[in-house]
């Protein structure tokens, strides 16, 4: 009876230190992501998505390449999470509608990624829905993406990302399609694609 009892109480024991390395090694791999994979402002996120018909990851992946999700100024002056310069915010604001735009307005989380996320939506539609294209052009600037899209054509090519011309554009491209897939596959709950 005695063997029987230490067992189950073995047993038991057992179980509760599987639940409890379990509970461990999920806030583990929840906090090692937050590191690695930061998300914040995602209620913004699925908002600006969802009004701008937007992939939020995509989102997500563009503010991870621009700032990880800590908002700065940038020495080009480019603010925010989204890293939007003044310049484009006010050619935005203009596009849009917007009348009362201050460039102080960028350091609000939820008018930079509204910004942002309507001029991701622009460059979608001026590249067909070409997801390359447009995050080039964020980075890059539409007039040269425009004038390497333009060069390719000429040649009877399309681009791909291994034609940028631009090292720091081709490597931001790079970064910002692999981090899309890795926020659909590690947020997609909180992004509302689950």
């Amino acid at each position: 009876m005695r063997r029987r009892r230490r067992r189950t109480l073995g047993a038991l024991v057992g179980i509760a230190l599987l639940v409890v390395i379990g509970v461990m090694i999920s806030r583990v791999n929840h906090a090692v992501n937050e590191l690695a994979l930061p998300l914040s402002d995602a209620s913004v996120i699925r908002e600006q998505a969802a009004a701008k018909h937007l992939d939020p990851a995509l989102i997500a992946a563009v503010i991870y390449a621009e700032t990880k999700f800590e908002p700065r100024t940038s020495s080009a002056g480019a603010e925010g999470l989204m890293q939007i310069e003044p310049e484009t915010a006010e050619f935005l604001a203009k596009l849009s509608g917007g009348y009362r735009f201050t460039t102080s307005d960028l350091a609000t989380p939820s008018v930079n990624v509204a910004y942002g996320s309507y001029y991701l939506r622009y460059l979608l539609d001026h590249y067909e829905g070409n997801e390359m294209l447009a995050v080039a052009a964020y980075n890059a600037g539409l007039a040269n993406v425009d004038k390497w899209v333009s060069k390719a054509r000429g040649e009877g090519r399309q681009l791909t990302v291994e034609q940028i011309p631009f090292s720091e554009t081709r490597a931001y491209v790079q970064r910002v399609l692999e981090a899309q897939k890795n926020y659909r596959a590690t947020y997609g709950k909180q992004l509302g694609l689950s």
